[in-house]
């Protein structure tokens, strides 16, 4: 395969992915236990300073101290998984909704994914429900949020409320 080919290839698996993306969010929430009303929301307040330290300590190992994301992040590797993403506002993280946010932090990618009927996927990122309370996980969302722009953070936003809204019905 050529580097022209790759990168087609890579480009068309990155579409691919904020395809499967994009129809996990659309799909009604699934609570693992089955008796969540609803899909999770990021609470009112949470604690961005304590998010940044969490972040450092769990997440930049695999995407970056500066939210960077792994190189060619887009190129599968061998094993089908994707590299770790960028959680700055040129990666796809602003692109889904709180609740998938938190429940592929929560429970690992291939879970919140198969949860979600998207199973033709293969996905790298670990569960950090054994590491992480909910609370935590939420001020790790925050600090990430934080550092997206203003119109960034809006676009996200507005997709966090469409799956409030097709997960509470």
């Amino acid at each position: 395969m050529t580097g022209d080919e790759a990168m087609k290839t890579g480009t068309i698996c990155a579409f691919a992915l904020a395809g499967i993306f994009a129809i996990g969010a659309a799909v009604t929430w699934i609570a693992p236990s089955g008796t969540q009303a609803g899909p999770p929301v990021q609470p009112k307040t949470s604690d961005v300073t304590e998010g940044a330290v969490l972040y450092a300590e769990f997440c930049a190992s695999c995407h970056g101290a500066e939210l960077e994301g792994q190189p060619n992040w887009r190129v599968p590797n061998d094993d089908g998984t994707l590299p770790a993403p960028p959680h700055d506002e040129t990666g796809h993280t602003w692109h889904h909704g709180d609740a998938l946010l938190f429940d592929y932090t929560k429970r690992g990618g291939q879970v919140a994914l198969e949860a979600r009927g998207v199973t033709e996927f293969a996905s790298g990122m670990p569960g950090f429900d054994d590491s992480l309370s909910d609370k935590q996980i939420w001020n790790v969302l925050a600090y990430i949020k934080s550092t997206w722009p203003g119109r960034i953070r809006d676009m996200q936003a507005v997709r966090t409320e469409s799956e409030q809204m097709q997960g509470g019905s």
